[in-house]
C-alpha cells in the first residue's frame, strides 16, 4: 500500500471536493468548499492553509482542509463563531486508510498542538485519530464542547405537534392561536438571490435588536461574510430567509440552510417589543413546519442549548473537541 498526501489549492480541488462530500459521513454545509473558501477569503490569509488530498495507491480517500499556525498549532479552517461543525472529508468505508495516511503525514510535520473543534458524536475522527496518537505516545484529550439539538421530522405537521411533550404541545398551540388573532400576522420566505439580498438588512437589524450578545457578534466583518454566503447559497437554492410580520412590520427573522435532506437553523432575531406574541419562537416553529411540508428528514437547530430548541422537540447531539499534544 502506498499512501499519498498532496497539498492542493481551493481552485485545484473544488470539483473533486464537491464530488467527494456527499460520499462522506460528515457531509454538512460547513464542509463545502464554498463555505470554507468564503471563510478563508474573509478571515484567513497568510501561508497557513493546507488543503490535503489523501489517497492510497492512486485511489482517493478524502480531503483534510487544515491550517498550520506559526506557533505550532494545527486546526481545521475557521472557528466556532461561524462553523457549527468541523471534520475531515472521508469517503465512507475508507476511514482507517485515510487516518493512517493522514497520521503518517502529520508525524512528519512540525507542530506542537493538534486542536480539532466541533466534531459531532460518532465521527471516526474521535475514534481513529486518538488511537493513533496514543500509540505514538502523545497526550490526547477529548472533551464535550457543546450540544447541537436536532429533530427528526415526521410526515405531517399534525404528527409533529402530537409528538411533543404535553406541556410544549399545549404552549405551541396556544401561542399560535394568539398570533393568529394579532393584526395581519403572517410568515413568508425569501429564497432567490434578489429577494435574499433585499431582505438581509432587516435580518441584521432584528438579529442585533434581539439580544446584546447577538448585537456584539454581528460585527461589520461578519456581516460582510453573511451577505456573501447568503448570496452564494441562494444562487444554489440552499438558503431560506424567513420573516414574521405583524401589522405590516417585520418583527422576527431566521435563516435556514437547505442541505442534504435537512434544514439547518443558522441564526435568528426578533423585535423585543413583540415578545408577548412569541414571534421569535413561532417564526422558527413555522420554518420547521415548512421543512416538514417540503419533505425534509431533519431539522437541525445547530449549536447551543437555548430553551426554545427543546420546547420544539430538539434532541441533543454532542459536539466534541479533540486535542493532541506532542
Amino acid at each position: 500500500m502506498a499512501y499519498d498526501v498532496q497539498v492542493e489549492s481551493f481552485d485545484g480541488i473544488e470539483a473533486e471536493w464537491e464530488e467527494i462530500l456527499p460520499l462522506c459521513g460528515a457531509n454538512t454545509i460547513f464542509l463545502t468548499p464554498l463555505w470554507q473558501q468564503l471563510w478563508w477569503q474573509h478571515f484567513g490569509g497568510g501561508d497557513g492553509l493546507r488543503i490535503l488530498r489523501v489517497s492510497e495507491d492512486g485511489e482517493r480517500l478524502g480531503i483534510a482542509p487544515m491550517m498550520f499556525g506559526a506557533k505550532g498549532a494545527v486546526s481545521f479552517l475557521g472557528g466556532t463563531d461561524l462553523f457549527d461543525y468541523h471534520d475531515f472529508l472521508v469517503i465512507e468505508g475508507r476511514e482507517r486508510a485515510f487516518y493512517v495516511a493522514l497520521w503518517e503525514y502529520l508525524q512528519g510535520q512540525n507542530w506542537q498542538t493538534l486542536n480539532l473543534l466541533s466534531l459531532r458524536e460518532g465521527s471516526p475522527t474521535l475514534e481513529l485519530l486518538p488511537e493513533m496518537a496514543a500509540r505514538a505516545g502523545l497526550d490526547v484529550e477529548i472533551e464535550e464542547e457543546d450540544r447541537s439539538p436536532r429533530r427528526s421530522l415526521p410526515e405531517s405537521w399534525d404528527l409533529y405537534v402530537a409528538s411533543l411533550r404535553k406541556k410544549d404541545r399545549h404552549e405551541l398551540r396556544r401561542k399560535l392561536r394568539r398570533l393568529e388573532a394579532a393584526d395581519g400576522a403572517r410568515q413568508y420566505t425569501f429564497g432567490s438571490p434578489v429577494e435574499v439580498a433585499a431582505g438581509m438588512s432587516d435580518f441584521f437589524e432584528l438579529m442585533r435588536a434581539s439580544r446584546e450578545d447577538k448585537h456584539d457578534f454581528m460585527t461589520a466583518d461578519r456581516e460582510r461574510f453573511f451577505r456573501d454566503a447568503a448570496g452564494e447559497l441562494a444562487s444554489r437554492g440552499q438558503f431560506r430567509l424567513y420573516f414574521m410580520e405583524v401589522g405590516g412590520k417585520r418583527v422576527a427573522s431566521c435563516i435556514c440552510f437547505d442541505y442534504a435532506g435537512s434544514y439547518l437553523l443558522y441564526n435568528s432575531g426578533y423585535d423585543p417589543a413583540y415578545s408577548a406574541l412569541s414571534v421569535g419562537l413561532l417564526n422558527k416553529a413555522l420554518a420547521l413546519k415548512d421543512a416538514i411540508e417540503v419533505g425534509k428528514e431533519e431539522f437541525d437547530f445547530l449549536r447551543g442549548t437555548e430553551r426554545y430548541k427543546y420546547n420544539l422537540g430538539g434532541e441533543d447531539r454532542i459536539v466534541y473537541r479533540l486535542v493532541v499534544r506532542r
